[in-house]
């Protein structure tokens, strides 16, 4: 099944039918160093969007989006650990 855009076209945005990621060479462990260097990136991009905001050199706005991106990349990441921390805390209270 697959979620195609809103214009009609046929080309599929999210096709949920795909194998799974092991399969593709993509494990869990990638996944996640890929999101903590997705917050990372962000963060330096915000910084330096103030920095060139400060010296005069960039835009506000483009300072305050950076800000936000970073601030939402960020958030996803937390809710990720959570959700990791709420799977391994059900693991443990598992009977064996």
């Amino acid at each position: 099944m697959s979620i195609v855009p809103v214009d009609g076209s046929i080309t599929p945005v999210v096709d949920i039918a795909t194998p799974s990621s092991k399969e593709n060479g993509v494990g869990f462990g990638d996944s996640l160093t890929r999101l903590i260097g997705a917050v990372d990136t962000s963060g330096q991009e915000a910084n330096s969007a103030v920095a060139r905001m400060l010296d005069g050199s960039g835009d506000v706005h483009d300072a305050m989006i950076a800000l936000q991106r970073a601030e939402l990349t960020f958030q996803m990441t937390m809710q990720v650990r959570n959700k990791l921390v709420q799977a391994y805390q059900e693991i443990m209270r598992m009977p064996v």
